[in-house]
């Protein structure tokens, strides 16, 4: 260990320190003997530490440790991780027991898979999420940097393909290397295989209906052979083409016709023989097609929309009918239409996912919507709180509008271990979403049972729903499944309770422990008028026991494939049982905001004979009503796109007579043409390159004048939105930059605002990340990057044989500095307050520190020796321990006052161990006479002693005032 200062020129101040602590002890000084002495040194001491703290104390020892930290590329395009993990462990075995170890591993993002510490690596420690789709080994080198706390021997490892795709590695190296930090690289060489890619797909972004025009297809390949290229449009094949692939590009051309108007997503697919890579085999590309408008259909029932279908064939519509299963899964292909209608159709026909798509597509890309009433639609169909709820101009919430009879309503949701993860949470929103749309004076209780029931709400009034939902919101999954307990648990509760409809929901997704006998329960139930609905949640449920209670129960069996649509059908069953929200009696509508619809409506109105009650936003525009009020017919504008609601059904059975009006075809081909997107052609050019994980914006202004502001609403295909601005670069053209996570299709939408007024510049295209950048094939020489980052940092480049050679490098010793400015600063504070001590206080400190040696251990030992030696055990050395306490007590009072007694911790002669006992008894000292004296060999007499002794007490009371 060795000793070094910050600042050595500040240890001069020692010298005239020193000087002056001398003449301190040398001049007159108000202490006096053992203080004296004791003062002096302690404020010597004060100074001594204080000079040292200015000067920088600081103590060190030499390191030859080393540190390592393992930076491994986890991306896709290393196939072989178990063999670098294998590495990795089996290279930290020759670290040294003070050598320090850490693990970082690397995608996109990078994460800390091992502190830096003196734990060995063990294999298959690896597991830290990092975002696969992309390589970012900058990222990875700066989090890897940070784990170092030493100054010297620090190695990161790097173990990648050198294959980055996000950043530049080098930059981070130059950060690594200003701080001495040396980079060692293991490169992982890719093995030769057959490969093609279909690596860029080009088609115009805007083209005419009938139009001819050219895809351009760039294929990258590794291998000579023949291939077949196929082209589809929106997945329907529309050509295909014989190949000659050679070694790297291949360029194709391919004509094509534009056939439909609307937004269409072509895709060029390659197929090869020995192709070993089939994640980059396919590209995509956007176009608008411009044309006629296109409606999309869909119906509940099959074969319930031939009214619709002649309206818009009268009005030259172009339309598709698609059941509600078929609903795609993709926001582009929504974007193919120009407005999509819902006839009588269920929510729960319709899963959650593309319930958010629809109204992504309505509300940020322009397209419109229309519902058709029927028994299966709103409220009825379950919409309570859902996105189709939220993009319409009308509500499903009927409170105060109607007396609606009293409800009790049971939940028996299945909680066991195979319910858990998003089933149980869904069938959690569900329970609650039903708790919401219930009033206070409704009776609800949920019960949830595995292989026995649990009441998680007791059967009661909805005085309090935040309470009721909070306690549904925390039931937990475990255990196994067992029904009848359940069941009959809730019938009991049931025969309890009172109100005017009760119904139970039972849900469940597997079979039963036990078969019971249901019979006596089921016969319970229909003597006190109980329906129970059941809910069978994939196809281990025990379909036909459900089937049957539900149908003995006189209620609805569900056979749910996508969990996403039990909220659905808990509210749908929640509205059934009340049966408010169908008006069947026979009304003329009235107008009410006929608006730019007034001359359609003019001139008397068809009878209605029945529609789904609803309650119009405040918002909207009631366009027909009914006698409840009710709205009949509302429209709304909902974000970029319209929505119109006709609360009666198109079937005929409450629509007879609109059907067969003259008006009918005019007026419903209106309703529809009103939800059409109103731009018919985007003011902006907008231009996407993708790079790495960012996507590069770059939109022209095609009128004269350009928007205040711009942003780019870019939506996926899992219908969350991203809003982009767009910074004006040049006049008229606007930049931005996107990050991506994942492949996939991408619609942009562009907003402008000027003057405070927003401007919807509407869908100008998509761009596409067709697969991880991870698939595509490099042209670059990858393995030159890594030995020019080993050189860079004067690292070396490692072997897959040799893992031991990691920890095999020269160390230069550094210095590990300690600092001691704290603990001079906290031990100069404590000789301060017992400076302060010796100077102020008049203790007694020679018979303290004569009691602290005293109980020394070697003092006691001392003492018993003596004792022995002396042949009387246990005597006290001292012959008498009276006389001997008055004579130091005189010795130590002498002391304190200036006498002549010497210092107070030296013992009186009287008990000096080396000191003979006096047998003999003082003399009896007569009083003294006044005028007493003795002779002082001058002629002259002393003074009295009791007159010396007051001139010393008052000579040392003058000095305490001073």
């Amino acid at each position: 260990m060795g000793v070094q200062f910050d600042h050595p020129w500040l240890l001069l101040l020692l010298i005239p320190f020193a000087v002056g602590a001398v003449y301190g002890y040398r001049a007159d000084f108000r202490l006096i003997g053992g203080r004296k002495k004791w003062a002096v040194a302690l404020r010597a001491s004060i100074i001594l530490l204080l000079v040292l703290l200015l000067a920088g104390l600081r103590t060190y020892t030499l390191v030859k440790d080393k540190e390592v930290v393992f930076l491994s590329d986890r991306s896709s395009s290393m196939r072989e991780l178990s063999s670098v993990s294998s590495w990795i462990a089996t290279a930290g075995e020759g670290k040294g027991t003070q050598d320090k170890v850490g693990a970082v591993s690397v995608g996109l993002d990078a994460v800390v898979e091992k502190n830096l510490d003196y734990s060995p690596l063990t294999d298959g420690s690896f597991g830290g999420e990092v975002g696969s789709g992309f390589t970012y080994l900058e990222k990875g080198l700066q989090l890897a940097g940070s784990l170092f706390g030493g100054q010297g021997n620090r190695h990161v490892v790097l173990i990648s393909d050198g294959e980055e795709n996000v950043g530049e590695v080098l930059n981070g190296a130059k950060l690594l290397k200003e701080r001495g930090i040396t980079i060692d690289v293991l490169p992982y060489i890719q093995p030769d295989r057959k490969d093609a890619a279909v690596e860029a797909f080009q088609v115009p972004q805007k083209l005419f209906l009938a139009e001819s025009f050219t895809f351009e297809v760039l294929i990258r390949s590794t291998f000579s052979g023949n291939g077949e290229l196929r082209l589809y449009e929106d997945n329907t094949e529309i050509g295909r083409k014989t190949v000659s692939l050679e070694p790297g590009e291949n360029r194709y051309a391919l004509q094509g016709v534009a056939k439909a108007p609307g937004l269409h997503r072509y895709r060029a697919e390659i197929f090869t023989e020995g192709d070993e890579q089939s994640a980059n085999n396919v590209n995509y590309a956007f176009t608008r097609v411009t044309g006629s408008p296109k409606v999309l259909i869909v119906e509940g029932k099959s074969g319930t929309s031939s009214n619709l279908e002649n309206v818009l064939q009268s009005g030259l519509i172009d339309y598709s009918v698609m059941e509600p299963t078929m609903l795609p899964s993709e926001i582009a292909k929504y974007a193919a239409y120009d407005s999509i209608i819902f006839n009588n159709v269920s929510g729960d026909q319709v899963g959650g996912k593309q319930m958010e798509l629809i109204e992504a597509a309505v509300r940020s890309y322009g397209i419109g919507f229309v519902m058709v009433g029927g028994e299966d639609s709103y409220g009825m169909g379950g919409y309570f709180k859902t996105p189709i709820e939220k993009l319409l101009p009308v509500s499903m919430e009927l409170e105060g509008k109607r007396e609606v009879p009293s409800l009790g309503l049971i939940l028996v949701i299945d909680r066991s271990g195979s319910m858990s993860g998003d089933k149980i949470e869904l069938a959690k929103e569900s329970a609650m979403r039903t708790v919401e749309l219930l009033r206070a004076k409704d009776t609800v209780g949920v019960v949830a049972f595995d292989d026995k029931p649990w009441w998680v709400v007791e059967p009661q009034k909805l005085d309090n729903k935040d309470n009721v939902i909070a306690q549904i919101n925390s039931i937990p999954s475990a255990g196994g499944t067992d029904i009848f307990p359940a069941v009959s648990e809730a019938t009991e509760k049931m025969l309890t309770i009172s109100a005017q409809r009760k119904h139970i929901i039972l849900l469940t997704d597997g079979q039963s422990a036990r078969t019971s006998a249901y019979n006596d329960l089921l016969s319970t139930m229909n003597d006190e008028k109980i329906t129970m609905s059941t809910v069978a949640v994939g196809d281990d449920a025990d379909v036909q026991l459900l089937q049957s209670l539900a149908q003995d129960a006189k209620g609805r069996y569900y056979l749910v494939k996508d969990a996403t649509t039990l909220p659905a059908i808990f509210s749908r069953e929640a509205a059934l049982i009340a049966r408010t929200y169908i008006v069947d009696k026979p009304f003329v509508p009235s107008l009410v905001q006929p608006g730019d619809w007034r001359e359609l409506l003019s001139g008397g109105l068809p009878t209605v004979y029945g529609y789904v009650a609803t309650t119009p936003k405040s918002t909207a525009q009631t366009v027909l009503s009914s006698p409840e009020p009710d709205p009949l017919l509302a429209r709304w504008q909902y974000g970029s796109g319209r929505s119109v609601a006709w609360t009666s059904d198109l079937s005929g059975k409450w629509s007879r007579d609109w059907v067969a009006w003259n008006k009918f075809s005019d007026m419903f081909t209106e309703m529809v043409k009103w939800t059409f997107p109103q731009f018919t052609a985007s003011p902006y050019d907008v231009n996407t390159v993708v790079k790495g994980n960012e996507v590069h914006f770059e939109v022209k202004v095609e009128s004269d004048t350009s928007p205040e502001e711009l942003e780019a609403v870019i939506a996926g295909e899992d219908a969350t939105e991203e809003r982009i601005p767009l910074i004006q670069s040049s006049p008229g053209i606007y930049t931005g930059v996107m990050e991506v996570r994942n492949p996939g299709s991408f619609l942009i939408n562009l907003q402008g605002k000027s003057e405070g007024e927003v401007i919807d510049g509407g869908t100008g295209t998509g761009f596409v990340i067709p697969y991880s950048p991870e698939y595509r094939l490099n042209v670059e020489d990858s393995q030159k990057k890594l030995q020019q980052l080993a050189e860079l940092t004067g690292g070396r480049m490692l072997s897959w044989e040799d893992p031991q050679a990691v920890f095999q490098f020269n160390t230069k010793p550094y210095k590990s500095l300690r600092n001691w400015d704290y603990a001079l600063l906290v031990a100069a504070l404590m000789l301060w307050l017992a400076d302060i001590a010796v100077r102020r206080l008049a203790l007694p400190w020679g018979r303290m520190a004569e009691a602290l040696l005293a109980a020394m251990p070697w003092r006691r030992r001392a003492s018993m020796r003596a004792a022995a030696g002396s042949g009387q055990p246990g005597a006290s050395a001292e012959p008498d321990a009276g006389l001997a306490r008055l004579a130091a007590r005189k010795s130590r009072t002498a002391a304190f006052y200036g006498g002549d007694g010497g210092d107070a911790t030296t013992p009186p002669a009287a008990v000096r161990a080396d000191a003979k006992p006096r047998a003999q008894t003082p003399p009896t000292a007569s009083p003294p006479q006044e005028g007493a004296g003795r002779n002082n060999g001058s002629g002259t007499e002393d003074a009295a002693p009791g007159a010396e002794r007051l001139g010393r007490l008052l000579e040392a009371k003058r000095r305490g005032k001073r």
